[in-house]
């Protein structure tokens, strides 16, 4: 196990490496730079544009070196913990992204708990009563979650907000704590809110757990080894959590290369609909007006959460079912 764990861990290196290279690239393939469109955008509301400025502040930030340099630049400054300077918001990046990691952190902590809490449930009820009215019910259920995008359930839920209540349900807090320091009031808004956007961005990854889990455990229920306690009179629930339930669950760990990195991005378009003060908009937002350095190391923190949620998966998973083998080798 200790030599696996060595021989990922080394192989993390190159695949952050190569990937740090392919975002450099990609957030370099649009033409022009941050400063480029920040002088479009000038002229476009008739606004003058000091072009000796930003040639000046293309030098400081190294934008008049060759793209290689600058990756490199860019490279060595994270390895450093200098993530760059974010030129939207004339702040560095670290500063920039601490200001909404806590809140994104929050919402989707709180939208994994509430899909578990809700889909565990519900697949182990739709998996044992198997063809039953409350089976097509539930499946019924789960299907309109998947189908239905999360945004068009935030509109929705804004629009029946606003016509029955006459009130707004955007943001994660009343506005007048949007630059405040945390405080009980501030916290008591916070959890005001946040009840809409759990129910939003968690009714689809609730639908979808609940049809994995009763494929996975119906799969698990016709096998031997499911059969020969029950024969025995071990309880029926006591079988079900003891046997199937736990070799149900791979897919569940499966899922953790995509839960780390998805617990920081948030639901993007979701959090733009519902006014969100989360990351993912910032993302969006960076990527659309060439913000190199915030877009770059955002998404680079996100690669190195994906490799370690990865690296967590494979281990949890070989934890949970012993046929699971992480070394090769021929068995008899």
């Amino acid at each position: 196990m200790l030599r696996y764990i060595i021989w990922r861990i080394a192989v993390m290196i190159p695949t952050l490496l190569l990937i740090s290279a392919l975002i450099f690239i990609i957030i370099e393939l649009p033409p022009g730079d941050y400063f480029e469109s920040y002088a479009a955008e000038l002229r476009a509301m008739g606004e003058g544009v000091d072009m000796d400025r930003l040639e000046a502040l293309r030098a400081e930030y190294d934008f008049d070196k060759p793209p290689v340099v600058r990756y490199f630049l860019w490279l060595a400054g994270m390895l450093q913990g200098d993530f760059g300077y974010s030129f939207e918001y004339q702040l560095p990046v670290s500063d920039v992204v601490g200001d909404r990691l806590w809140l994104t952190v929050l919402v989707s902590f709180v939208t994994i708990v509430f899909t578990w809490v809700i889909a565990f449930p519900i697949g182990m009820y739709s998996a044992t009563h198997q063809y039953s009215w409350g089976d097509y019910g539930l499946t019924f259920l789960g299907l309109i979650g998947i189908a239905i995008p999360n945004f068009m359930l935030a509109l929705i839920l804004m629009y029946f907000a606003n016509i029955w209540f006459g009130s707004s349900i955007g943001g994660l807090m009343d506005r007048q704590y949007l630059d405040e320091p945390m405080s009980w009031a501030k916290a008591k808004s916070i959890l005001e809110h946040i009840w809409i956007p759990v129910i939003i961005i968690g009714t689809a990854g609730t639908a979808g757990m609940i049809r994995r889990l009763r494929a996975n455990l119906l799969d698990e229920l016709q096998k031997q080894y499911v059969m020969t306690p029950r024969a025995k009179g071990l309880h029926p629930f006591k079988t079900l959590v003891k046997y199937p339930m736990r070799m149900a669950l791979n897919f569940f760990m499966s899922d953790i290369g995509s839960i780390l990195p998805a617990i920081i991005s948030g639901a993007e378009i979701t959090a733009i609909v519902l006014s969100l003060e989360t990351t993912g908009p910032m993302l969006i937002k960076a990527l659309q007006s060439q913000d190199m350095y915030l877009a770059g190391s955002f998404l680079m923190f996100l690669a190195f959460l994906t490799v370690i949620g990865v690296l967590i998966s494979d281990l949890a998973l070989a934890l949970l079912d012993p046929r699971i083998r992480l070394q090769g080798g021929s068995t008899k």
